[in-house]
């Protein structure tokens, strides 16, 4: 449509619909921290229920974590992120540890472009 009466087919987009373009939202990290306060078996049934990780996903993010000292175990939009890492801290204490006094650490970063 042509709002210049010029009859050019091409002409500027105004500030309002560029505005309202959609725009790609970011993407965000949720990232495990390794410790010796939680087994393999909780860290597993943690990232199964409370992130929703296969099995084998599950068990790959633990391992990564443990060698490496830390997993990414979900790259998503900031506020699944956040509700993701949140899960995670409330998922409580490991039962099987008599030394874990709560819930494995979880960070959010922003992921790299």
């Amino acid at each position: 449509m042509n709002r210049s009466g010029s009859g050019s087919p091409t002409e500027p987009i105004s500030e309002i619909e560029e505005a309202t373009e959609p725009r790609l939202e970011s993407l965000y990290h949720v990232i495990i921290l390794n410790d010796d306060e939680h087994s393999y078996e909780y860290v597993i049934e943690m990232l199964q229920s409370a992130v929703g990780l296969s099995q084998a996903e599950a068990v790959a993010r633990t391992v990564e974590a443990d060698t490496t000292g830390s997993s990414i175990v979900v790259t998503c939009s900031l506020e699944d992120a956040e509700d993701k890492r949140d899960r995670i801290h409330s998922f409580g204490p490991d039962p099987r540890m008599p030394q874990s006094r709560g819930s494995i650490t979880a960070l959010v970063e922003p992921a790299a472009c």
